[in-house]
């Protein structure tokens, strides 16, 4: 059995370019379907965010249509009001990274609020990729890498990864609103990106870090976190 961190956002809300708040938190997804992978094999999950606040999930990641079929959207809903391991969050402040075997990172928008300037975040995962522990980032969860710092660099600099594209934020119809693009800002942080087309699974590996690109690379993700486990 392994223990595994999730480092999940503690932010509802997204601030715009011109100042105005958008709704959004973690996406059901990408934290549900983990969870299931790591819970079946064996593993123990514990949630930890900025403050020990209870992760917020994104309304939208819980819709029908989001989901593409409502007994998938059903099963997320009770999933994420049932879960205790996200109902009991532990604080990012107070976690030491020797009780863990692993650290996963969801996405949904809340990280690009939180995550990406969260100190303890940061050093978790920095810490985790020098031990080479397994690493796993899945969408705008990767937004966590840009609070990273090793020897006054980013930690993750020189690694191959993916992650929520340009072209998907903008697909999205959020890109012109965006203060930044996640892209653009790990690239700028020296991380190796590579970009599949729009909305497909899609999954990097470099050494002991893996990363996915968006809500439909949740379960590759989880699986190939869950090898580097073994």
């Amino acid at each position: 059995m392994a223990r595994m961190l999730f480092i999940m956002t503690g932010a509802d809300e997204w601030t715009l370019n011109d100042g105005t708040k958008h709704t959004t938190g973690y996406w059901a997804e990408e934290a549900v379907v983990p969870l299931e992978v790591f819970r079946h094999a064996g593993h123990e999950v514990t949630v930890a965010t900025p403050g020990g606040v209870v992760p917020p999930v994104d309304p939208s990641s819980l819709t029908d249509e989001a989901n593409g079929a409502a007994e998938t959207a059903a099963h997320f809903r009770t999933v994420v009001a049932t879960a205790e391991e996200f109902a009991k969050p532990v604080d990012l402040a107070d976690v030491s990274l020797d009780d863990y075997d692993g650290v996963y990172a969801p996405g949904g928008h809340g990280p690009m609020e939180d995550l990406a300037v969260d100190a303890d975040s940061g050093r978790l995962l920095a810490e985790a990729l020098r031990a080479g522990k397994p690493v796993g980032l899945v969408c705008h969860g990767l937004a966590a890498v840009l609070a990273a710092e090793d020897d006054g660099g980013n930690a993750f600099a020189g690694y191959r990864a993916t992650g929520f594209t340009n072209a998907e934020e903008r697909l999205a119809h959020l890109a012109d609103k965006a203060p930044w693009l996640l892209q653009d800002r790990l690239e700028a942080a020296g991380v190796e990106f590579v970009a599949a087309d729009p909305f497909t699974s899609h999954v990097q590996v470099d050494r002991n870090l893996v990363t996915a690109q968006n809500p439909q690379s949740s379960a590759a993700a989880a699986e190939a976190l869950g090898a580097l486990l073994a």
